[in-house]
């Protein structure tokens, strides 16, 4: 047995650890510069349109015009990573079968919760309510931009992305449990984080509502798995879609009907 053989190897092992450490956390920060500032450019981008005259109620033009811009500045931003590092963000079909079949259980299964959630509502008296009217332009603009933009900005930017960053920042994917990997949670957190509004500076946090985080970060569980196992970004964009339109939707139905 070749002694020295492993006292080197074991040498460069420590010696790449607290590299990896190192990339890894600035990889995770530069992540949470490049989500929060795509947000508050979003923003910017869409307070230079007046909307009132094709939606007054100021519920869907706006957020689509922020969504598209934080979408166009993180494909531009994976367009130049790719380059540089050769990396794969999932922007094809992937393994098929396998994110087929994953969308199928996840849409039967999301529209059976959606309803039982605005069933039980409906049974303690406390159905969802709305600020703005229920009026076809609102409909159709609302639940538009949940299909069109909701899923597919935000699994760009949250997830092909975080993940296929901290990947390479890890020199692989590194897994806690037998299917959840940690940039995978790492990213989930960074996705529950976007739901937190604050300001800086001073630091100040607006709103934190814990029910919205924690499903955040379970769906951004779920999708990052999914993502993982069918090496696409197209199944998630179309589950994260999918799920907002069914439960928009059917607060809608129930509105409109009882």
């Amino acid at each position: 047995m070749n002694l020295e053989g492993v006292k080197i190897s074991m040498i460069k092992s420590r010696n790449l650890y607290p590299v990896n450490i190192i990339l890894s956390s600035l990889t995770l920060i530069l992540l949470f510069v490049i989500q929060f500032s795509a947000g508050k450019l979003g923003w910017a981008a869409a307070d230079l349109f007046s909307f009132e005259s094709i939606d007054p109620n100021g519920l869907f033009a706006r957020l689509s015009i922020h969504h598209l811009t934080q979408m166009l500045i993180a494909l531009a931003i994976i367009l130049i990573i790719q380059k540089v590092i050769q990396a794969d963000f999932g922007f094809h079909l992937g393994d098929k079968k396998t994110g087929l079949r994953y969308l199928f259980i996840f849409t039967g299964a999301f529209a059976v919760i959606a309803l039982g959630y605005h069933i039980f509502m409906e049974i303690i008296k406390q159905p969802i309510t709305y600020s703005y009217p229920l009026t076809t332009r609102n409909i159709i603009g609302y639940v538009g931009f949940q299909l069109l933009l909701s899923g597919s900005s935000e699994e760009i930017l949250y997830r092909a992305l975080p993940v296929t960053l901290l990947v390479f920042s890890f020199g692989k994917s590194i897994y806690v449990s037998k299917n959840i990997t940690l940039e995978v949670v790492l990213a989930s957190l960074l996705f529950a984080a976007a739901h937190i509004k604050w300001s800086i500076p001073p630091f100040s946090i607006l709103e934190l509502n814990i029910f919205g985080l924690f499903y955040a970060f379970t769906m951004g569980i779920l999708n990052g798995f999914v993502y993982q196992k069918s090496h696409s970004i197209v199944y998630p964009m179309l589950m994260h879609s999918i799920s907002n339109v069914l439960m928009v939707g059917t607060g809608y139905v129930f509105a409109l009907l009882f």
